[in-house]
């Protein structure tokens, strides 16, 4: 809020470059929150999508749970009032490739009841396969599952 009474006040004062570097640094603040907001659902489909290729096999849960992640993910990335999206396809694949750590080491407790440690689920699952599948779920609209 801060930000934005300090953009007003540039505005009115009529320091438009002040007011345009403050206007920056918000665009900035958002798309950093949208990339965080992105970032944890692409966490949850992976986890989902490691669980059904290692166990090679789905549920219910995980399907709601994987179209529940990519529709979010579709959200929060759709410029609405601009048309367009926040991430690029590129974008999105970074952070595909930067999140699948973590949420393979979500996924390896929650796998199989935790019977396998990391070097043993890692064996039984394609991580570039994995990667390709998120990429094209949420580039799908609407997703399918």
């Amino acid at each position: 809020m801060e930000k934005l009474l300090e953009l007003r006040a540039g505005l009115e004062q009529q320091h438009y470059a002040d007011a345009l570097v403050l206007l920056r640094e918000m665009e900035e603040i958002s798309k950093d929150d949208k990339i965080n907001q992105v970032r944890r659902f692409i966490i949850l489909l992976l986890m989902h999508l490691i669980k059904q290729h290692s166990a090679s096999k789905t549920t219910r849960s995980w399907n709601l749970s994987i179209y529940n992640s990519v529709k979010e993910i579709q959200w929060i990335n759709k410029r609405y009032k601009s048309g367009g999206y926040y991430l690029t396809v590129k974008e999105l694949q970074v952070i595909i490739t930067e999140t699948y750590p973590v949420a393979f080491k979500n996924a390896v407790p929650k796998a199989f009841e935790g019977i396998y440690e990391d070097e043993q689920l890692g064996q039984l699952v394609d991580r570039f396969q994995i990667e390709q599948q998120a990429l094209k779920l949420i580039l799908l609209q609407p997703p399918i599952i």
